[in-house]
């Protein structure tokens, strides 16, 4: 698979699970209260929780290729390098809280 065609796989599928994500959060806010305030907090909080679990996982994946590499040159580094992935991990973390901030609002 080339780039430009993986590329156009992810953003199909993003786009495809938003707008289900929406239907699905759109029905439910109608069906329990008469605003639709609160089916748009849901969206914010699923997004939020998701779109950061993706950069994590993308912020991982090249980090840890990175550290890998490094340590196979100089075993010294391993302390430095786990910190680096540590660090790449801890955005899925802000992706949850963000979503826990808008849950309690």
């Amino acid at each position: 698979m080339t780039s430009s065609s993986l590329l156009r796989y992810f953003l199909f599928i993003f786009l495809v699970l938003f707008i289900s994500s929406y239907a699905i959060t759109n029905a439910y806010a109608q069906e329990q209260m008469a605003n639709n305030q609160e089916g748009w907090r849901f969206l914010g909080m699923a997004l939020s929780t998701g779109l950061a679990a993706i950069g994590a996982g993308y912020a991982v994946a090249r980090t840890g290729e990175a550290a890998i590499a490094a340590i196979t040159e100089k075993p010294e580094l391993l302390g430095r390098t786990i910190l680096y992935v540590g660090l790449a991990e801890g955005i899925a973390i802000y992706g949850i809280l963000i979503a826990f901030l808008i849950w309690i609002t």
